[in-house]
């Protein structure tokens, strides 16, 4: 399975490290997806993080080309990604490509953009609790909510609740991603 991870400077760091080391353990090919070449920065909590070297530039990036997408969260990250019209789009084609989809933290404000969020059952950073719900989404306080093709979760707490939901979920496949059996992951 490969999945393309959506990021602009300013993501979490733990919400990208710690999903795409479960990622890599399950055996899913990960690939970082940024606005522009080169490297994007993290945001370690209080302060800047770790550089990463950037895979694939999102204008050479399409939805087609991955099986999954995980949307990793930070405030700055996400509110960069939700103004890029080629971020929403790619957000929009796997969608409607039925593909599995991972968002944490501020992640799902890229999915409201998208608009796909309308009759989901979703969680968030709390803060995002209005946004969902203006959204027509319905917001559940939990670590993680699979809602069809779709997993949410709330913060850097949650990420091992949401690593299982996440994996459960890419390696079940959906509609266009073919299938895998119960807690393997695609090659």
């Amino acid at each position: 399975m490969t999945v393309a991870i959506l990021v602009a400077d300013a993501f979490e760091q733990v919400a990208l490290t710690g999903l795409r080391k479960a990622l890599d353990a399950v055996g899913a090919k990960t690939v970082l997806v940024a606005p522009h070449p080169g490297q994007v920065r993290a945001w370690n909590l209080a302060n800047w993080g770790d550089m990463f070297d950037v895979d694939r530039p999102l204008g050479q990036a399409r939805a087609e080309q991955f099986d999954a997408q995980l949307l990793p969260g930070g405030v700055g990250n996400t509110d960069l990604l939700r103004v890029n019209g080629d971020e929403v789009k790619f957000v929009r084609a796997s969608f409607d490509a039925g593909k599995p989809v991972a968002s944490i933290c501020h992640g799902p404000w890229s999915l409201i953009e998208a608009g796909v969020v309308k009759g989901r059952r979703m969680t968030a950073w709390p803060s995002l609790k209005t946004d969902l719900q203006n959204a027509r989404a319905t917001w559940e306080n939990k670590e993680a909510v699979t809602d069809n093709n779709l997993v949410t979760s709330r913060m850097p707490a949650d990420i091992p609740a949401f690593n299982r939901h996440m994996i459960d979920l890419f390696a079940a496949g959906k509609p266009g991603t073919g299938s895998a059996p119960s807690g393997t992951a695609r090659r």
